[in-house]
């Protein structure tokens, strides 16, 4: 219980005593990694990144060798003359680049901070270690994962969620102090899971699977194999999209612990073994003792109607993600009632299909996060058919947009793009019969200029929507960046208006 003083001890990390340990990639996790090295085992560290800035807030004290090289056949060199017996690398270095080619062509192990994570996870005295409860999927991430947080914390635990949000994992897996959450829910990218080898989840779920991040990977195979790999040594619940064939097929190939279940969750009636609708109502058909002959209430479609973006019905992709999120708490014996209170006190991050405002009766929709075609598409098809004034663009991280503009250019009334990375953009739009602009790559001040664009184009009873199917790192420096930029010029649109 939340309550309860226990001892904690990390019995892993005594496995790097004496391992050289090199971490490529001073961002964030490669931070973290270091500090928890150096806090609990004797492993001798290097650190390497293509920046010097980027090494200046490490503790030199800490390390056996610091250095930066912006050129990346140079960089991977001087860390393979270390002679390392594993190195940790970021997220930034992409699977195709010479990092990774030379640390495989060299035979050494080549870690996440995921992996270290697992590693140098504590456990109590009896031996029992906090579940990780372990969520991928092209979209939906974080918002399954803060609700999973917040349904935790409602059930008593000391929940917190990490991964690609909050605390570095290695920092809170590794946390031995009285306070050290007991239960953690993992948001994984496709990145981490590449780098990833022995994390044993108890429960895990991919929540869906488009093209994304194509770039990074060999190629798609090599993406999708990475987000089923989520599903390996799973204990409890391969948890799995029901009406999904592919990711059911990842479910199927997994090789997971012996009692481990796959748990399918879908909008219709359930059956036994899964988690269903019926009349509004979320039921549990997979996790009662009496699941053959009773459906369990977990909570209603009132519980997360306050999430509907305002002016909008509540999207459906919302209900899933809650859906997904109330299944991985149930794999660990969390109650109905928890659930409910939980959903209930959950709100959604910022960006997200966020009203900024409306003005001479257009609105003017944040929705930032959709960094990739599936997000984006999700966004659009709940807009009115040809309402919409269209802010797209960014990094397409290898992605193409044919599929996604078809399946959405109904919903459009115009276009703006923004983003250095336009070229899949041209060929996507090109045969849409209303008008498509697009900012010059050079502009100083894209998002001013697209905002002016689309206030020009709109009319009353329209939205603008900034949903860009890309990543933000060309022209901002995150996805919040983008949509607090996009925020500013609209209302600095509006005063200006009222001025007039």
């Amino acid at each position: 219980m939340a309550g309860t003083t226990v001892t904690l001890s990390i019995p892993g990390a005594s496995k790097f005593d004496g391992q050289r340990i090199a971490v490529v990639g001073i961002g964030v996790s490669g931070r973290a990694s270091i500090q928890a090295l150096h806090q609990h085992t004797d492993a001798l560290l290097g650190a390497w990144d293509a920046r010097a800035q980027a090494l200046e807030a490490l503790d030199p004290s800490a390390l056996d060798v610091c250095e930066s090289c912006a050129d990346p056949e140079r960089l991977i060199e001087a860390v393979l003359q270390w002679n390392p017996d594993i190195v940790i690398i970021s997220p930034g270095f992409r699977q195709t680049g010479v990092e990774w080619r030379r640390l495989r062509q060299a035979g050494i192990p080549v870690w996440s901070e995921i992996e270290l994570a697992w590693h140098l996870r504590a456990c109590d005295e009896n031996g029992q270690y906090a579940p990780w409860l372990c969520i991928t999927g092209t979209n939906g991430k974080t918002t399954t994962v803060t609700m999973l947080e917040t349904i935790l914390n409602s059930a008593g635990l000391r929940a917190l969620a990490v991964g690609n949000v909050g605390t570095p994992a290695v920092t809170a897996v590794s946390d031995t102090s009285s306070e050290a959450p007991n239960a953690f829910a993992f948001e994984l990218s496709s990145f981490q899971l590449a780098a990833t080898y022995s994390m044993e989840p108890t429960a895990s779920v991919v929540l869906n699977v488009a093209d994304d991040h194509l770039e990074w990977h060999e190629n798609r195979d090599e993406y999708v194999a990475a987000k089923a790999s989520i599903y390996e040594r799973t204990h409890q619940a391969c948890v799995f999209p029901l009406h999904d064939a592919d990711v059911r097929i990842m479910v199927d190939n997994a090789d997971v612990i012996e009692g481990a279940r796959a748990i399918g969750v879908s909008l219709g009636v359930p059956n036994i073994g899964e988690i269903g609708i019926v009349d509004d109502i979320i039921v549990d058909r997979a996790f009662g003792n009496r699941r053959q002959v009773q459906a369990i209430e977990l909570f209603t479609i009132a519980d997360v109607t306050h999430l509907a973006p305002q002016g909008y019905d509540l999207p459906v992709h919302i209900v899933k993600d809650a859906m997904m999120a109330a299944t991985l708490a149930r794999s660990v014996g969390t109650s109905p009632s928890a659930i409910r209170e939980g959903l209930r006190r959950f709100h959604p991050d910022a960006h997200r299909i966020e009203l900024v405002t409306q003005h001479a009766k257009v609105a003017y929709i944040d929705d930032s996060k959709a960094t990739n075609t599936h997000a984006a598409q999700a966004s659009l098809l709940v807009q009115k058919p040809a309402s919409t004034i269209w802010i797209a663009g960014g990094l397409a991280k290898g992605a193409r947009f044919e599929e996604l503009v078809e399946r959405v250019s109904d919903r459009l009334a115009g276009v703006i793009v923004i983003g250095t990375d336009q070229e899949p953009w041209r060929a996507a739009l090109d045969n849409l019969s209303i008008p498509v602009i697009f900012i010059d790559t050079t502009s100083n001040e894209p998002m001013h200029e697209a905002v002016a664009h689309a206030h020009s184009l709109a009319r009353p009873g329209q939205t603008v929507l900034l949903a860009p199917a890309c990543a933000s790192q060309d022209q901002f420096t995150s996805y919040a960046d983008r949509g607090n930029r996009f925020a500013q010029e609209v209302r600095e649109l509006v005063v200006a208006g009222e001025e007039e």
